[in-house]
């Protein structure tokens, strides 16, 4: 339980770092200035969605491992570049970190038998390819807060964009309305959901 409670923290914290770091190439300095470009975990950790929230659902057995750390700050105004693809760019930044780390460790899976390794180094790269595919799927799902919801916007045409970023506004600001709406389509899709991503993760790892 502890390991995979450190290796879904590291997850997260890789993830809001990407964010972080593509709004700084973008031209946005509000997460520099803030000290958040570092892999410090100290610096990302939210109690509730980084230690508590993980050890719950550890402990419960349940399908899901996710958990968040603070996100980090941006502001899309600042940008130099990426025009109105910019904020797409650094949402999308924080799940494709996430996808690169589940193929890195899906290799290490695939060869460590081969290689000599132990089965348990398998194993456990196994379960660290499930929680960055696990991340980086749920994330994307275009459901405001999650970063799905930003990508979603820069694809949508002018007219819909306005009426999207009205419902954004009012999710965003109102996290209990936003992970509510998460908490439905997880007690409605989860197991579907849950079901989706092992066999996703099995294909990569090769287990």
């Amino acid at each position: 339980m502890v390991f995979l409670i450190i290796f879904l923290i590291l997850s997260v914290v890789l993830h809001e770092v990407a964010h972080g770091v593509s709004a700084n190439w973008l031209g946005d300095p509000t997460a520099r200035l803030a000290g958040r470009l570092t892999l410090n975990p100290l610096k990302h950790l939210d109690p509730f969605g980084s230690i508590i929230l993980p050890a719950i659902l550890v402990l419960s057995n349940t399908p899901f491992l996710i958990g968040w750390a603070k996100p980090v700050p941006y502001n899309p105004y600042n940008f130099q570049r990426g025009g109105r693809w910019g904020e797409a760019f650094v949402a999308a930044a924080g799940p494709l970190t996430n996808i690169l780390l589940a193929l890195i460790f899906a290799l290490l899976a695939r060869f460590a038998l081969p290689l000599g390794l132990p089965f348990a180094v398998a194993e456990l790269s196994f379960f660290i390819v499930l929680i960055n595919v696990m991340l980086a799927i749920f994330n994307m799902l275009p459901i405001p807060p999650l970063d799905g919801s930003k990508v979603l916007d820069a694809f949508l045409p002018l007219t819909l964009r306005m009426q999207y970023a009205k419902v954004r506004s009012i999710m965003e600001f109102n996290p209990f309305l936003g992970f509510g709406v998460i908490i439905i389509f997880i007690l409605i899709f989860g197991s579907m959901f849950a079901q989706f991503i092992y066999a996703f993760a099995r294909l990569l790892a090769g287990m």
